[in-house]
């Protein structure tokens, strides 16, 4: 599970399943004139409470975040595990607003008939406010742009990088390139091999010796204008096959760094941590390394 694939409104669930939480400790109702040394229960004693508001509220709330920090959908019996846990949000604020009604579930319904009973309490109110909250921002996440945003930003490489640079050895990618210039280590992309005994900054072509003419420009392969670099993207995006097809091979989350190694019309070749290879189609916004 990526925790940086969740988003902002995802944030707001996991806000609201804490408070629901915090609600289930408190006083589900309340009697006017009680002293105060009466003790009333709180929605652990109460099963009906317990199971339609707190568990179901918490249990929705997990298969929420569960559902959008994980690569692939997880599915049961054809339906994504996060239209279960809105269901389950929705279910919770329903119930909740039924027992702020009547927090007694009618059990106070027969007798003299007076209209002196228990008040909903403190607890079952602010669960009625956090299921509520948690089923909006569920319904709103995939809808409101600003709750569509990256929970945590893509972390910062430990030292500025030039565009197109390499970042260092160790950083975030599996096998990321070392320093050109060392014994046994491979050039950036794009630059030539130097001569021997010499050394060439990058991109730059080889010295000739011994007062060797220089070949023709016109022999020399043109320099590649595309420098493969680092990125992040802002919010999951598909990777296609590089066939053309529209067939996804991989999806590209937030929080986590890809190598782009080819410019593919607008779209740019990206290789994946476990060396798979696509076309992102959608470059709007992402985040240079």
């Amino acid at each position: 599970m990526n925790i940086r694939s969740l988003t902002r409104g995802d944030g707001v669930v996991i806000g609201a399943a804490v408070l629901l939480l915090i609600a289930s400790f408190l006083d589900i109702y309340s009697v006017d004139g009680a002293p105060d040394s009466v003790e009333y229960p709180n929605s652990w004693e109460s099963g009906p409470l317990l199971m339609s508001v707190v568990l179901a509220g918490v249990i929705g709330a997990v298969l929420i975040v569960v559902s959008r920090g994980t690569a692939q959908p997880r599915k049961v019996a054809g339906i994504d595990l996060g239209q279960f846990g809105l269901a389950a949000t929705v279910l919770a604020a329903w119930a909740a607003l039924g027992n702020v009604f009547d927090p007694l579930g009618g059990a106070n319904n027969g007798g003299s008939g007076t209209s002196d009973g228990p008040t909903a309490g403190i607890g079952i109110i602010l669960s009625l406010v956090a299921t509520l909250i948690m089923a909006a921002a569920a319904i709103a996440t995939p809808l409101v742009p600003a709750l569509k945003g990256a929970l945590l930003g893509a972390p910062r490489p430990q030292q500025p990088q030039p565009y197109g640079g390499q970042p260092q050895q160790g950083y975030g990618y599996p096998g990321a390139q070392q320093h050109p210039g060392g014994p046994g280590q491979q050039q950036p992309y794009g630059a030539q091999q130097p001569g021997p005994g010499q050394q060439q900054p990058y991109g730059g072509q080889p010295q000739q010796q011994g007062g060797a003419p220089a070949p023709q420009a016109a022999a020399q392969p043109p320099a590649a204008d595309f420098s493969p670099f680092w990125f992040a993207v802002p919010v999951p995006r598909p990777l296609f096959a590089e066939d053309g097809s529209q067939a996804q091979i991989a999806e590209l989350a937030p929080g986590t760094w890809y190598l782009a190694v080819e410019q593919r019309g607008p779209g740019l070749v990206a290789q994946t941590q476990d060396g798979r290879r696509g076309v992102l189609q959608d470059t709007s916004g992402i985040q240079r390394g």
